[in-house]
């Protein structure tokens, strides 16, 4: 028994950091999804509003569906600009997406976009202006699982800059930067506020740091686009009504897709 007593002397204080990099799991998506038909450029959003436009106006259809304990998080199949696309209709929370993105992963989707929404850190972020991720802090849990032990993980360098050059084709306002990734929305303090913000941080959300990882892992692309939307840049949190602006949604996913098939060209 001695040298199991050694072995947990030397593991870390946090679980988090005990790393493994051992490239399988014992549930390895590949080994237990069906791999289908399916575009290998795919939109991941959270705007449930959009996916029910796509379905009742676009002619958008369930390709997977995906179920999981919570309810249908189903793999969408559409037209966009005479090309198919698939659409990941994504959960909320950083091991949810991260599943979800595994199993599209192993289903045959290569290429990807994110398009969602977060909390502005800076009063000059007004409601709906976009935010490119460049880099992700990693605030939650999830991203420890597949990258080693570190503050920041890095967006895609090429799938970023195709999807900056969509949005400056398009002549979109938009900025670059840091986003806070975190697992505790009720826990953002005044403190960590304004701690994040003094690391460059522009946004906050629940995902993006979760995602890049992910993508990073299996080797595929991946870049994200945010919509600026609640305010947490004041000594009082604004909601701004920001799930309310349907038209700012539908641009921003419109915008991914493009994006997204760009980048299977690429």
């Amino acid at each position: 028994m001695d040298h199991l007593e050694d072995a947990a002397d030397r593991r870390p204080d946090i679980p988090l950091a005990e790393h493994d990099p051992a490239p399988r799991a014992f549930i390895e998506p590949s080994s237990h999804v069906v791999r289908r038909d399916v575009p290998e450029a795919c939109v991941v959003t959270f705007f449930g509003d959009v996916v029910d436009r796509l379905v009742a106006r676009r002619g958008a259809r369930v390709m997977v569906e995906n179920r999981w304990e919570d309810g249908p998080h189903p793999l969408l199949g559409l037209e966009h600009d005479g090309q198919r696309l698939a659409v990941l209709r994504c959960g909320v929370g950083a091991p949810l997406a991260a599943g979800l993105l595994e199993e599209v992963i192993a289903t045959g989707c290569r290429y990807f976009v994110v398009c969602g929404g977060a909390g502005s850190l800076h009063r000059d972020l007004t409601l709906g202006h976009l935010v490119v991720v460049s880099a992700a802090l990693r605030d939650e849990g999830t991203s420890f699982h597949y990258l080693p032990p570190a503050r920041w993980v890095e967006a895609d360098p090429d799938a970023r800059r195709t999807l900056e050059a969509v949005l400056e084709s398009r002549s979109v306002p938009f900025v670059s930067g840091p986003t806070w990734t975190t697992d505790a929305p009720y826990r953002e303090t005044a403190g960590k506020v304004a701690a994040r913000r003094d690391e460059g941080c522009l946004t906050v959300e629940m995902e993006a740091s979760a995602l890049a990882a992910v993508a990073r892992f299996r080797g595929v692309s991946l870049a994200q686009v945010l919509y600026c939307g609640d305010d947490l840049s004041g000594s009082e949190w604004d909601h701004r009504s920001w799930q309310s602006v349907a038209d700012v949604r539908d641009a921003l996913f419109d915008l991914a897709a493009t994006a997204a098939l760009a980048l299977a060209q690429t």
